[in-house]
C-alpha cells in the first residue's frame, strides 16, 4: 500500500472522532467529575472544620430540658394555681 492510498482509506471512512456530538457528551461526563472533586478538595483543603466542644453530650442534654420545660409549663402553672387555695392569694385591690 502506498501512501496515497492510505491518505485516501483515512478520509473515506468517514469524518474523525472528534467531529461527533456523542462522544464529547461521553468524555464530557467525567471530566465534569473530576474538576468538580477537585473544587470539593480545594473547598475541603480551604475552610476550616469547626471545633466541637469536649462537653457537646451534657449540653445537649441541657437544651433537651430546657425545651420540655417550657413546652409543660402552662400546664404547671395550671396544676399550681388549682392546688393553691384561695384564701392564700392575695385578692387584687379594686379601683
Amino acid at each position: 500500500m502506498t501512501d496515497s492510498n492510505r491518505k485516501d482509506d483515512a478520509t473515506s471512512s468517514g469524518p474523525r472522532w472528534w467531529r461527533f456530538p456523542l462522544v464529547w457528551m461521553v468524555i464530557g461526563g467525567p471530566a465534569v467529575v473530576v474538576v468538580a472533586s477537585f473544587v470539593t478538595l480545594w473547598l475541603a483543603l480551604g475552610t476550616p472544620d469547626p471545633v466541637v466542644d469536649p462537653d457537646y453530650y451534657r449540653k445537649g442534654v441541657e437544651i433537651n430540658r430546657t425545651l420540655v420545660d417550657k413546652k409543660l409549663m402552662p400546664a404547671v402553672a395550671g396544676r399550681n394555681h388549682a392546688a393553691t387555695p384561695g384564701i392564700d392569694l392575695a385578692v387584687p385591690a379594686r379601683n
